[in-house]
């Protein structure tokens, strides 16, 4: 079945942004737009045409919840170099939904706390209840990135962590939890712009962060950070996808297309009542 948001897509996104067996991140050009021929414009509709369908199967996935008992939720992980947009796709694609239904975290450096214990020990306590869609503005895979580009923990620490981090993910996924892990792409000189428009504008100041210079300075080395990422951890039950991120309007569309496409799997209906309707009625009426 064709819904009204795919009409403009030639092809699944899930299968054209997925980063399968044999994916190379340097094949990738962040300028694309694969799968979608149309413009910004057509773009804007389709992204509106996407919020009814997504504000519809999150509310029945949180009501089923609610009565049926179901485990199904959703983890969309958002994964990028500084400035792709991740708060965007937050803003215009998970902001379109009930807030109540979504559950939020940004994961910033780990406290004197979280570093006491394993670095899975933080991330598993915000892990999606049942009902939900979670968001991870950035994630574990930060200490198998940041963690081995800036040598933060010894090599065979960090491939600890690939293992630890698959078995952590097919546990959610036997829990019921559908996980949209996405890295969205900027080119080196797309992020050039976007990190001087942020010193160009004042109102736009407060996002810049001078140490944002400090990890652009170590580009390729995360470039082969990300790519060893997708060849340890993008499997079956947690795949990767990768969202050429030049094109705002396209990679909130395609985001936004893979989040629909994970809650369509799930299937979630509206359960039914717990109660005899039609004696309700004849109550209610007579109040």
């Amino acid at each position: 079945m064709t819904h009204k948001s795919e009409k403009n897509w030639s092809g699944d996104p899930a299968e054209l942004l997925r980063a399968g067996e044999g994916f190379v991140l340097s094949g990738v050009d962040p300028d694309e737009t694969p799968g979608y021929s149309e413009g910004k414009d057509a773009a804007a509709e389709d992204l509106a045409i996407g919020v009814d369908d997504l504000d519809e199967l999150q509310e029945r996935l949180f009501a089923q919840s609610r009565t049926d008992a179901s485990d199904a939720s959703v983890l969309l992980l958002l994964q990028a170099m500084d400035s792709a947009g991740k708060g965007g796709v937050i803003r215009h694609v998970v902001g379109s939904v009930d807030p109540q239904g979504v559950m939020l975290t940004a994961f910033k450096k780990p406290t004197p706390e979280e570093l006491e214990h394993d670095f899975l020990w933080r991330v598993q306590k915000h892990a999606p209840q049942p009902g939900y869609i979670g968001v991870f503005d950035r994630s574990q895979y930060e200490d198998v990135l940041i963690g081995k580009v800036r040598s933060l923990a010894p090599a065979e620490e960090i491939e600890r962590r690939y293992d630890a981090i698959n078995v952590f993910e097919k546990q959610l996924t036997d829990a019921g939890t559908r996980i949209v892990k996405v890295m969205l792409h900027i080119s080196y000189a797309e992020q050039g712009e976007r990190l001087m428009e942020r010193l160009d504008r004042p109102d736009k100041h407060w996002k810049y962060n001078p140490g944002d210079i400090d990890e652009r300075a170590r580009w390729p080395h995360y470039m082969d950070a990300y790519q060893t990422v997708f060849e340890r951890t993008s499997t079956d039950h947690a795949p990767w996808f990768v969202v050429p991120a030049n094109r705002k309007w396209y990679s909130r569309l395609a985001v936004q297309q893979l989040l629909l496409g994970a809650l369509r799997e799930i299937d979630p209906q509206w359960p039914s009542a717990t109660f005899d309707v039609a004696a309700e009625k004849k109550r209610l009426a007579a109040t």
